[in-house]
């Protein structure tokens, strides 16, 4: 990807329209229209853009990001959550944790946010279809593969076997309990959670995530891997996938550093040769596995 927003991406198959590429350096005005509590400091926040022509130009892919601009204080890199078909509105899961994500949890409905981006690649939901699909995650890591899962039912008989695997902290870590639920009525589908640290209310598996990996049955020639979360995971995780047959090729990883810039220039999210904001976030796992092997996070 060059270092320009693009109006669309072949990831997520959105049609391309003619307006020409949204401005990366250009912060649009955005109202925020709906804030949806998730948990304890983290809220999602349904965001329109306030300019009709941008609005109209702006198209993103399923595990992109935006660059969050409160005014007057600073910006944040933040997944885009919502389904790429859906641009009228942009939704985004934001963790009150420092001076800018704790500024904007203090705005209301009406209070106006920036938003400049989109910026990176996404998953390869194109290259997907009519393959299985494994979705690994962990804590919030879950929210930069929301959008692909919502794109995919919404193209249900495009795509194979769609198995979740989700694992968290604490219970009152799992975020999205209602998309969960709905995910799981869906026609040849697999929601598996699981929680290291539960309580009396928790009625799912008790470990980590990669334990299961034992639980769901693949079939290594048809199944493409959709992978986020920590790091740690990814590297305890994928060598597993690997063992029963998945190559490295077919898994792809949504890897975060800290963007600051979005379109390669700062060099804050390096990785080896790579700059997340624009080479990823989402990268095929073959691709980054060397330069994960010695980041020691």
């Amino acid at each position: 990807m060059e270092s320009h927003a693009q109006p669309a991406s072949s990831a997520s198959g959105s049609a391309f329209h003619t307006q020409a590429p949204i401005n990366p350096y250009d912060i649009h005005m955005a109202t925020i229209v709906e804030k949806r509590r998730e948990t304890e400091g983290i809220e999602t926040y349904r965001l329109k853009l306030v300019d009709e022509k941008v609005r109209h130009a702006y198209r993103f892919s399923a595990g992109q990001f935006n660059m969050v601009y409160a005014f007057g204080v600073g910006e944040v890199a933040i997944s885009i959550v919502s389904d790429p078909d859906e641009p009228e509105f942009l939704d985004h899961t934001i963790r009150a944790v420092g001076r800018v994500t704790n500024a904007i949890a203090r705005l209301q409905l009406g209070d106006a946010l920036g938003i400049r981006g989109p910026f990176g690649k996404g998953w390869p939901l194109e290259e997907a279809q009519g393959k299985n699909i494994v979705i690994v995650t962990g804590g919030l890591g879950c929210a930069p593969v929301v959008g692909a899962i919502e794109y995919i039912f919404r193209r249900r008989s495009q795509y194979g076997a769609v198995k979740i695997l989700h694992g968290v902290k604490t219970p009152h870590d799992l975020l999205y309990r209602e998309r969960f639920d709905a995910w799981r009525q869906h026609p040849n589908t697999e929601v598996l959670l699981t929680s290291n640290q539960p309580d009396k209310t928790w009625h799912y598996h008790i470990g980590v995530v990669t334990e299961l990996f034992e639980q769901v049955a693949v079939d290594p020639a048809r199944t493409v891997v959709l992978m986020c979360g920590p790091e740690i995971m990814m590297r305890l995780g994928v060598p597993i996938l690997m063992q029963r047959g998945i190559p490295a090729s077919a898994i792809s990883v949504s890897l975060e550093r800290h963007m600051e810039c979005g379109i390669g220039l700062c060099g804050h999210c390096q990785l080896g040769p790579y700059f997340l904001c624009k080479d990823g976030p989402v990268m095929s796992y073959d691709r980054v596995a060397f330069w994960l092997s010695r980041t020691g996070v």
